[in-house]
């Protein structure tokens, strides 16, 4: 259940090159606070991933909502 959870919420995410350093940014709408930027596509998608699975253990240890996600 948890790998379908957090599949789902990248199949949302978003990234765009930053013009500044050529570095891509990555997020996903409605998870605030979860982001990533690195200097390949596929090291920020991998970051990213990372930075979801921290955040939503964190919430989950806290007792906070999460967003739902359709599977």
């Amino acid at each position: 259940m948890l790998r379908k959870y957090l599949a789902a919420a990248m199949e949302k995410a978003k990234y765009e090159i930053l013009l500044d350093d050529k570095s891509f940014y990555g997020g996903i709408p409605g998870f605030e606070g979860v982001y990533a930027n690195a200097e390949s596509l596929e090291k920020c998608r991998e970051e990213l991933e990372e930075v979801l699975e921290e955040w939503v253990f964190f919430r989950i240890s806290r007792n906070l909502p999460l967003p739902v996600a359709t599977f």
